[in-house]
Order: structure tokens, then sequence, then C-alpha cells
């Protein structure tokens, strides 16, 4: 296919902070709100949009980079971007803030891409897979037995196959939390649980026996996922079945290699939001594919569905309850899953969204 070389002609970098609907936390983290950072970006006709999660500062780099990288460029020249992109925040370092800012724009740029061509981003990409499984995640350590249950049980009853809960604020009470959510879900639901680096090694070894006992088939970072060697540590002694997983904060593909040359996980997931967008993805995607590593994609379902679906056998999705509640609040041609799985709308081009400005702008931060 030939692109045309339609230059980029404008930029708006926004940010929306979204209180949550009940208070959340994890095993290192408390939070009561989520911010949305979002990019759209005009070239030729169409509009694109790419957005990413996290502190409203990442709005301040992704300005910068669009005014100083992108606008009048060719809007499909996405590796000359990319590229550009990364080399202006070489002294800044191209982690963290600067990655999600990357990130966010990436996206946007491959969500243009896709609309200029009149194509689904997924189709453009070239689909391995018509659609991709999803698991509900939630079950955060703030929710009461009652609400653990009532969430859970509900995704079973919309059709998930696989649930996610948090642990690790309160060691001691989480076999009882795990036992009451593999009560909520029955036997033939699988259970996964997600520490964020919340414990020990011996205590993270220790508690993954204990959640054999429910069945729990996947442990996500039982410590922190800069620990490499303990990561391989409770791998090599978890229970048979119980797959450990980790990779979420990696920026870059050479933070997935490092973490499979350690042989630290079963399961690898990647963050489009974080990665540096598609092209990070799809990189990391390729290294993984090298090791013979499975994926798994973190949170933001509305953007990974796409790219999901063009990598052979990749696993799952996180159908995260924050990110599913905001994208569907902001975003037109919202996709929520049907038994269990997300498939991209194949009569809309690029990803398929378009943002809901009036009913975002309450929640707009400057």
């Amino acid at each position: 296919m030939d692109f045309p070389r339609t230059p980029i002609h404008g930029i708006e970098v926004s940010a929306y902070t979204i209180p949550t609907d009940a208070p959340e936390a994890d095993g290192t983290l408390a939070w009561d709100s989520t911010t949305l950072v979002l990019v759209q970006i005009d070239a030729g006709s169409v509009r694109g949009l790419g957005y990413t999660y996290g502190d409203k500062a990442i709005a301040t780099v992704a300005k910068r980079l669009a005014e100083r990288c992108l606008l009048g460029k060719p809007a499909c020249d996405i590796p000359q971007l990319h590229e550009s992109m990364l080399r202006q925040v070489r002294n800044d370092g191209s982690d963290g803030i600067s990655a999600m800012a990357i990130s966010a724009l990436d996206i946007g740029l491959w969500d243009v891409k896709a609309r200029l061509a009149g194509s689904p981003l997924s189709a453009l990409l070239g689909r391995a897979e018509s659609s991709v499984a999803a698991y509900g995640s939630g079950g955060f350590t703030s929710y009461s037995d009652t609400q653990l249950t009532t969430q859970f049980s509900q995704w079973v009853e919309s059709g998930f196959t696989r649930v996610k809960m948090k642990v690790g604020s309160d060691p001691g009470a989480d076999p009882g939390r795990v036992h009451t959510a593999r009560k909520a879900i029955g036997a033939n639901t699988s259970l996964f649980v997600d520490a964020n680096g919340a414990y020990a090694v011996k205590q993270a070894i220790a508690l993954s026996r204990r959640f054999a006992e429910e069945d729990v088939s996947w442990f996500e970072e039982p410590v922190s996922s800069d620990h490499l060697s303990g990561l391989h540590r409770i791998r090599a002694e978890a229970p048979a079945g119980m797959e450990i997983a980790a990779g979420e904060y990696g920026y870059s593909h050479f933070y997935f290699r490092r973490m499979l040359e350690a042989g630290a996980v079963d399961v690898l997931q990647l963050d489009a939001t974080r990665c540096k967008g598609y092209t990070g993805f799809l990189k990391g995607a390729a290294i993984a594919e090298s090791f013979g590593c499975p994926l798994s994609a973190h949170c933001a379902p509305s953007l990974h569905m796409h790219a999901a679906c063009a990598v052979p056998g990749f696993r799952h999705i996180e159908y995260f309850h924050d990110h599913a509640r905001i994208e569907q609040m902001f975003f037109d041609g919202f996709i929520a899953p049907r038994n269990g799985r997300l498939q991209p709308d194949m009569s809309a081009p690029g990803l398929g969204l378009v943002f809901k400005q009036k009913d975002a702008e309450r929640f707009a931060v400057s």
C-alpha cells in the first residue's frame, strides 16, 4: 500500500482526572482517581488519537515532543518520527514520563495511519486472530469481601473465564481473601493474583503454596519487577501449574530482553501505554517470540485489542476495572467483551474510537 505523504498539521494534548467509583488499593499503593493523558493528531482530513494513564506531567512532555518532532512531518513515517522522539528525550531519560508521552503519541500516529488508509488498525497491522481473550481485573485490597464477591460474580456471569485480584496490603489476610474470591467464581473460572511487588521472596514462595490450595494459576509481581533474581527464584519454587508474570513496568524492549534472559517470568506482560506505544509493543512481542515466551497485555483494553490480534498466540488482555470504566465514559466506539473476548470493529477505521469531548470536559486538568 502506497501511503500519501500527508503532513501532520495539528496536535492537541490534554489530561483528565477521573475519580474512582470506590476507594482502591493494591499491595503497594492506594488511590482515589486515575488520570488519562490524551493526544489528538490531525493529518489531512483525519484525526487520530492516542493515550496513556499516569501523571498530568506526561502531557507537558508530550506537547513538547509533538511540537519539536511531529508537526509538519509526514504522518505515516512512524519509524522516523518515533526515533526523532527518542533522540529528543536523550538527556532527560527515555523511561518513565518520557516513555509514556512517546507511547501516547506513537499510538496516535498508528491511529492516523490506519484512518488515512481507511483500515481498522488490527487489519493494518495484519491480524493473526479476529479476537483475543480478556480477563476481569479488580478485586482491590480496599474492597470488602462483599464488594469482592459482587464484582467477581458479575464478571463470571458476563462470560469471563478468568479474573484477577489484588493482594499484598495485608499478607496475613490474603489467603482468606483468595478463598473468598474462589467461592465467588466457582471451580471453573481461573483465578489470578497480583501483589504489585509487595512481598519478600521467601514470603511470596510460602504464599504461593497457600494460594495453590485455591487453584490460583497466575501470580503477578510477587516481588518488584526489578528484582529479577527474586522472580527467577520464585518461578523455580512456585507450585506446578502456577505461572509467574511481570513486565508491565517495562519501558523498552531492552527491559523485556533482560527479564527474559534472567528467566524471571513464565508470561511477559506488555503495556503499549508505557513501552513507547505500538512500535515498542511490537518490538517486545518479537523479543518474547524469540524466547518462546507467551504474552499478556496490561490494562488499556481498547488500545491493546488491536495489537494483540496481530500477535500469533497472544494469551490475553487485562480488562482493568478503572480503564474499562474510563474508556467507556470517554470514547464512542468502546467495545465491551463478549463471552470473555475482545473483538475490534472491522467496519471502523483506526482504533474505531471517537473522543467524547463534552463528556470529558468536567474532568479536565490544566
